[in-house]
């Protein structure tokens, strides 16, 4: 079995509700993605797509704009309810293609994201939660998330981690938007790097010990930049008196291991290979980011195949990554 821990939905009453309810104005990609790509929206081309690739499942989660970015913190509430409600419907009624949803919340209201967090994982069975890289602004280490965290160790269920950042983050200052793609194609991967900061070095894992946070396209800049990073932090450590703060435990590295990755990297084995040798196997899981493609997640979902089945690694590392991590980090049946 392939297991995808990461793909995208966007199912009928959520979506609907979601654009009455918009506060705010959509930037253009994400007002056109619905339409650009029905792979969100019609099952029946993803059932024809997961077709081609034998023994494939799904896990589903929202496809973004996460709700808190986009509504008002009551609207957010009830937009996470529904979304999660059709989800567990979608579950229930397809297990053959769905084997598990990971919950939506309003992260503008903490209190009324863990009351969800609770429903989602005991009435109907989510098997995590999503949160993005950052909450409207704030850092994913703010105090006020902590209770989430700790929540989700006690649960033993993953928290995954997805990037976020507008085309109207410019490139330079005086510009009005992001060109070139550059807000997703390397933006993304450096707000995930920088939420794993945030997460590695305030403290949140010793607090946490136990927490499991996925993290999106296979770890964002850590694996490639990991001998970097360790060779900053001994020069600022030594040469220039640099102290963490609160004061690290072990060395910088050691805390990102702590990850779990994915592989939504579009069948890069190359960078799969970094990943793999940074996190170590048993903490890469198999996922497509699917349907973000031109051909409405089949290219995803092959190319990503072929580069796990590329990997010089063994035949049973590839099983882990395809299966029985998922089967473990997710505490699938």
């Amino acid at each position: 079995m392939m297991i995808d821990v990461f793909t995208h939905i966007l199912p009928p009453k959520y979506l609907s509700e979601r654009n009455k309810r918009v506060s705010v104005s959509f930037t253009s990609q994400y007002a056109k993605y619905p339409v650009a790509n029905p792979g969100l929206t019609d099952l029946n081309i993803r059932f024809r797509i997961m077709d081609q690739f034998k023994d494939l499942v799904h896990i589903l989660t929202i496809a973004g704009p996460n709700v808190e970015s986009i509504t008002r913190p009551e609207d957010a509430v009830e937009l996470s309810r529904i979304a999660n409600d059709e989800m567990a419907e979608l579950v229930a009624k397809y297990p053959d293609r769905f084997v598990g949803a990971v919950a939506s919340l309003p992260m503008t209201d903490v209190d009324a994201a863990l009351r969800e967090a609770d429903r989602a994982i005991r009435e109907l069975s989510f098997r995590g939660v999503e949160i993005f890289t950052d909450i409207n602004g704030k850092p994913v280490d703010s105090p006020e998330f902590l209770p989430l965290y700790e929540k989700m160790e006690q649960y033993g269920l993953p928290v995954l981690l997805h990037p976020r950042r507008e085309n109207l983050k410019v490139d330079y200052a005086g510009e009005k938007i992001s060109k070139y793609l550059i807000y997703t194609n390397f933006g993304w991967p450096y707000e995930s790097s920088v939420a794993m900061a945030r997460i590695a070095f305030s403290g949140i894992f010793h607090k946490c010990p136990g927490l499991k946070v996925l993290t999106h396209h296979a770890g964002g800049m850590v694996p490639f930049f990991a001998g970097r990073i360790d060779l900053s932090h001994d020069f600022n450590r030594i040469r220039m008196g640099y102290q963490y703060d609160p004061p690290l435990q072990k060395a910088p590295l050691d805390y990102y291991r702590m990850f779990y990755c994915d592989t939504a990297i579009q069948g890069n084995t190359p960078a799969l290979m970094c990943a793999y040798a940074f996190f170590g196997v048993n903490h890469m899981l198999f996922a497509t980011d699917m349907p973000y493609d031109d051909q409405l997640g089949e290219r995803a979902t092959r190319v990503t195949i072929q580069g796990i089945e590329e990997m010089d690694i063994p035949a049973s590392h590839k099983k882990m990554i395809f299966e029985d991590n998922a089967r473990s980090l997710f505490r699938l049946a």
